[in-house]
């Protein structure tokens, strides 16, 4: 039995999702969307192809009235998406997953005409309605959908690709999914198998051969199926194409970055910055092959332990540990942290069929976030916990915000889940006084910094291959992609890390190049300006806490810009990718200074 799906003090820490339906389970699902059906076609009925011609206060009453439909809607797909979560292995959760969406594109083809119509309304009419109070919780809203304008298609296109959507891409991505999950891997060593996201843990273990054998093995385990994969990566880069082409993106990234309101000239500014930085997380992988006694590291020894901790943290010191660093911040942020413990809004139970990894689920602004996770006792699941903690406070303090405006665009999503992390990692770090604790800290540390700004725009790089290289070439070939994935791990890695030979498939293995073309680069977006937010916390203190507090609050009802000024932070700045950088490369230099002094004796 693996170590991620073992019993653990956690066992009984289990979500209750009937919380989202009032108790009523399934049946309820399919009553709310009975009732979102029939609002729906009503207010299509009543409004399509009239917009134009409404007063404002009247267009600013139906967007309060399709706010409420899409909490309605969100309700009903939150419950059958973390049905599934839960327990991906029973198929009726898989059914109701399907069924929820079919009906949701129905949804979202009978309403369609409103973004559409609202678009085209000149300036001045569409500012009147946003000045209503009735708009108050979308205005931010409003004026973003206005943005896609040149990138809309006629009334009849757009009902047609809505119709159509869960047979096309999103079916594609769900096949993938389901291939993913059906990988079992050998555990070497041992008579027994685990899933693919479980073994991949092993990476970390401090036995080089283990290492060297789990990847060989995830290796293996990915080569049946490896074509079909590659065949569903080729058709949904083919689909993105397409729909670039005919809504007039320019590149393959334009759509993510008018998304993520995000200009494609900030966007090259962040990758090119940070690629120019890549010798941060080489120097460390050099210093850890020191550490790990090896000339030079491979692929399969990045997220090795450098020291020899395994201790446990049982699941009420790890909340105590969490919830005590939140509090100590402000008692308005732990008080909602604690929420999600004693009101059941957390499922961190370890078992066989669960999703594996770690996310919070907004759901919707009427209904509380739930966080799903696999606690085992690791130093990293504590970190998880604060990590997902940090979505699921931003969340709950945005609530009032209102179905359109609790969401932050991706690039600041990360915000306040790093922020929470780092308040407990400092806790962590406070309490370490054996060097050989502080090393193994400090390691993670700049490690995880390493993954989330370095690695992820490497990924970015890879996905940019493949969708220029799927454009201009035709079907791309498994060897194909396994070059452009080898040629941007390469760039980053340098003369640090040799990559294995086998290492060339992993990049069949990645869902979010599937589910979210261009979205990884926002992980680096997130990460660097959220140690940025932390910094300005540590230069003023307690001053800084209300600041802070209205961040969260204010979800997405403005522009990353403007929610970046709450805090101090000039997202304009032509230097603050590299401001950013700086500070990634002080969590190395200090992880350095663990390492020597642990270890003195260790080469320099």
């Amino acid at each position: 039995m693996s170590e991620a799906t073992q019993p653990t003090d956690a066992a009984g820490v289990v979500w209750d999702l009937e919380q989202l339906v009032d108790g009523g389970g399934a049946d309820a699902v399919r009553s709310l969307l009975d009732e979102a059906q029939a609002v729906a076609e009503a207010l299509a009925g009543e409004y399509e192809g009239t917009i134009a011609g409404r007063d404002p206060e009247e267009l600013a009453g139906l967007v309060s009235r399709l706010a409420d439909l899409s909490d309605t809607i969100g309700r009903a797909g939150s419950y059958a998406m973390l049905l599934f979560s839960a327990d991906t292995e029973d198929p009726a959760n898989g059914a109701l997953v399907a069924e929820i969406q079919e009906r949701a594109s129905r949804l979202e083809a009978a309403l369609v005409f409103f973004e559409l119509e609202w678009a085209a309304l000149d300036d001045a009419q569409a500012e009147a309605v946003i000045a209503s109070p009735l708009a108050a919780q979308a205005r931010h809203h409003l004026r973003s959908i206005r943005r896609y304008r040149d990138h809309l298609l006629s009334p009849a296109e757009e009902k047609l690709l809505a119709e159509t959507g869960p047979t096309g891409s999103s079916a594609w991505a769900r096949l993938y999914g389901e291939i993913l999950s059906r990988i079992k891997v050998p555990v070497p060593g041992e008579d027994s198998e685990e899933p693919l996201t479980v073994i991949l843990n092993r990476l970390s273990s401090s036995e080089r051969e283990h290492r060297k054998a789990v990847a060989e093995a995830v290796t293996e385990s990915l080569k049946p199926e490896l074509k079909t994969r590659a065949f569903i990566f080729n058709t949904l880069l083919q689909d993105k194409a397409i729909g670039d082409r005919l809504r007039s993106y320019p590149h393959w990234l334009s759509s993510r970055n008018l998304s993520n309101e995000a200009s494609d000239e900030s966007v090259q500014a962040l990758v090119t910055a940070v690629k120019e930085r890549y010798e941060i997380g080489r120097r460390w992988y050099r210093l850890k092959a020191k550490l790990l006694g090896v000339d030079q590291l491979a692929d399969y020894d990045r997220v090795a332990v450098v020291t020899a901790d395994d201790a446990r943290i049982p699941w009420g010191e790890g909340r105590d540990l969490v919830l005590d660093s939140y509090r100590a911040f402000s008692t308005d942020l732990g008080d909602a942290a604690e929420r999600f413990f004693t009101d059941s809004y957390i499922d961190a139970a370890p078992r066989q069929g669960k999703r594996g990894g770690a996310f919070c689920a907004y759901t919707v602004p009427s209904r509380h976030p739930y966080i799903l996770m696999s606690y085992t006792g690791s130093r990293r699941d504590v970190l998880t916990l604060a990590h997902e903690l940090g979505h699921g406070v931003h969340a709950s303090l945005a609530r009032p915000r209102g179905p359109y405006e609790q969401h932050t665009p991706l690039t600041v999503a990360e915000t306040a889940s790093v922020f929470g992390e780092t308040l407990v990692f400092d806790r962590l770090l406070e309490l370490a006084t054996d060097p050989e604790d502080r090393l193994s800290l400090l390691a993670e540390n700049i490690e995880g910094a390493i993954a989330t700004v370095f690695r992820q725009v490497a990924m970015n790089d890879f996905e940019r291959r493949i969708h220029t290289a799927r454009r201009e070439e035709g079907e791309l070939s498994v060897e194909r992609f396994n070059e452009l994935w080898t040629a941007s791990q390469d760039e980053f890695f340098g003369d640090a890390v040799r990559a294995s030979d086998g290492y060339g498939i992993w990049w069949s293995y990645v869902p979010h190049f599937i589910n979210t073309p261009g979205y990884v680069y926002a992980y680096a977006f997130g990460q660097l300006l959220a140690l940025s937010i932390y910094q300005r916390f540590r230069e003023t203190g307690a001053g800084f806490v209300p600041d802070y507090l209205e961040l969260l609050a204010a979800g997405g009802s403005k522009s990353p810009e403007d929610l970046g000024k709450i805090v101090g932070v000039d997202l304009t700045d032509p230097g603050f990718w590299h401001a950013g950088l700086d500070l990634v490369e002080r969590l190395g230099l200090q992880a350095e200074e663990a390492a020597y002094a642990a270890r003195p004796d260790l080469p320099r």
